[in-house]
């Protein structure tokens, strides 16, 4: 458990996350990274992505491995549980604190203060209450989650909130198609709405999964509307996926040297990047400075002609045969 991080660390850190069955034969070698060592960070499922009656027998395979689990800075670690009483289970299960939090799903304001009964003051996990019921698509409903989740007791615990985009779209009767990104469908208004209920009040979010297996101009385009939005994670649902998000976690040279003048301690308040090709204001772009920052530490520099190596041409993406059945969050 990395418990020297802090939720905006370790949100930095999370990158496209992996959700894996807990009933997956491979658990132990994915979780102690040699299955897919690229990853920065696995969520193991007990909700949507096994059936009910398998969730005894996902219970047992964590009982078994969750001891076995090694320490690792390279990888942050989740379970989504699938209830209260789920999570009941796990909290006593020899070796949970080898995991660094929880992934609650369906999280409203009736069942979120039942969701944190289940911890003693002293657990130092993380959590990722994920956004997925009818109360997401109505603003005061949210307005009333932001006011419970910053609770003293609550708040330094969230790392970030999910935006739970396949059980939204099922609510409102539809499925996007993979030649769309999320932002052309009806998800669009709602992400806008939560990034500006949540995001100032220093909530981070995690956007939501896209479906398609071969649409990488669709993803990127998507991933490139996430980042407008302040959003820096997202959910895979391959192995594949992880490092076509991440490439554009990346940072550009350009964009590296003016964070760096605009953090200067001499900086003057406003003044011309890029050439003076555009006005940087210390004032207003401080934070995304340090973002960017941040970014290129976790994530790297892109080349500077900015073009992402052909697929077979990273050593990541020729993992693809060591693929996961996943969750779809």
């Amino acid at each position: 458990m990395n418990s020297t991080m802090n939720t905006n660390e370790a949100y930095t850190r999370l990158g496209a996350s992996l959700y894996v069955p807990a009933v997956h034969k491979d658990v132990l070698t994915i979780a102690n990274g040699k299955k897919i060592p690229f990853m920065r960070s696995l969520i193991l499922c007990t909700e949507d992505s096994i059936a009910e009656h398998q969730v005894d027998d996902a219970l047992q395979h964590l009982t078994l491995l969750l001891k076995h689990f090694k320490p690792t800075s390279s990888m942050l670690r989740f379970i989504r549980v699938r209830n209260p009483q789920v999570l009941d289970r796990l909290l006593g299960i020899d070796g949970i604190h080898n995991v660094d939090g929880f992934v609650l799903p369906k999280v409203d304001t009736d069942n979120l203060l039942t969701y944190m009964s289940r911890f003693k003051r002293s657990d130092r996990f993380f959590l990722m209450p994920t956004l997925e019921t009818r109360d997401t698509l109505a603003p005061a409903k949210m307005c009333s989650m932001r006011d419970l989740l910053l609770d003293d007791a609550i708040r330094d615990r969230v790392l970030c909130l999910r935006i739970g985009g396949n059980d939204l779209l099922q609510l409102l009767g539809t499925r996007r198609s993979t030649e769309l990104t999320a932002y052309d469908t009806a998800l669009g208004y709602t992400i806008d709405m939560l990034v500006s209920i949540f995001k100032p009040y220093g909530f981070n979010l995690s956007s939501p999964v896209f479906e398609g297996f071969d649409h990488a101009e669709v993803l990127a385009k998507e991933v490139q509307m996430d980042k407008l939005r302040g959003l820096f994670a997202k959910t895979a649902i391959h192995p594949d996926q992880i490092s076509e998000i991440e490439w554009h976690y990346k940072v550009s040279q350009a964009e590296l040297d003016q964070a760096q003048d605009i953090l200067r301690t001499d900086a003057p308040a406003v003044f011309g990047g890029q050439n003076d090709a555009v006005m940087c204001e210390v004032a207003t772009h401080r934070a995304w400075a340090e973002n960017v920052l941040t970014r290129a530490e976790v994530y790297g520099i892109k080349p500077e002609d900015g073009i992402k190596p052909e697929a077979g041409t990273d050593s990541r993406s020729r993992l693809s045969a060591h693929g996961a059945q996943l969750g779809s969050v």
